[in-house]
C-alpha cells in the first residue's frame, strides 16, 4: 500500500502498473459505478496526477486484515489539492484487496468510501 500510494504521489503512475492485477476493479464513491481493467486504473490516476497539484496528503487509522493469500487494507485520508486554479479539501476512507501472487501483493480491487470534497 506503501509503495502505491508513494507512486501516485509523486506522479510515478508508470510504477503501479506490476502492483495492480490487469482486471483490478475499482468502485467509484456510493458504488454509483466501476471501473475494471488494468488501463483504466492507471488513466484514471494519469488524469487526477496530470491535472491536480496536491499540497497535502495524510493517511491514517490504517487497518490490515490477511487470511491465506487474500489480504484488506482500508484506511482514512485527508488531502489538499489544486485543479484547474482551483483549491479542494478531500476526505474519506480506501478500502483495497490483495492477492498473494508469485511472493507479491497485487491489488485486485479498491472502493473509494466516505468521501467529502469542498473548496478549501
Amino acid at each position: 500500500m506503501r509503495q502505491i500510494n508513494q507512486a501516485w504521489l509523486n506522479g510515478r503512475v508508470d510504477d503501479l502498473a506490476p502492483l495492480v492485477h490487469s482486471e483490478i476493479v475499482t468502485v467509484v464513491p456510493g458504488f454509483a459505478a466501476k471501473i475494471q481493467g488494468h488501463e483504466r486504473f492507471l488513466a484514471g490516476f494519469r488524469d487526477f496526477c496530470g491535472s491536480a497539484t496536491i499540497e497535502k496528503f495524510k493517511e491514517y487509522d490504517q487497518q490490515v486484515d490477511v487470511a491465506g493469500d487474500t489480504a484488506v487494507i482500508t484506511f482514512r485520508y485527508d488531502m489538499v489539492y489544486v485543479r484547474s486554479g482551483e483549491r479542494y479539501r478531500v476526505n474519506g476512507r480506501d478500502l483495497w484487496v490483495f492477492e498473494m501472487r508469485d511472493a507479491a501483493w497485487i491489488a485486485v480491487w479498491r472502493a473509494m468510501l466516505e468521501m467529502k470534497e469542498d473548496p478549501a
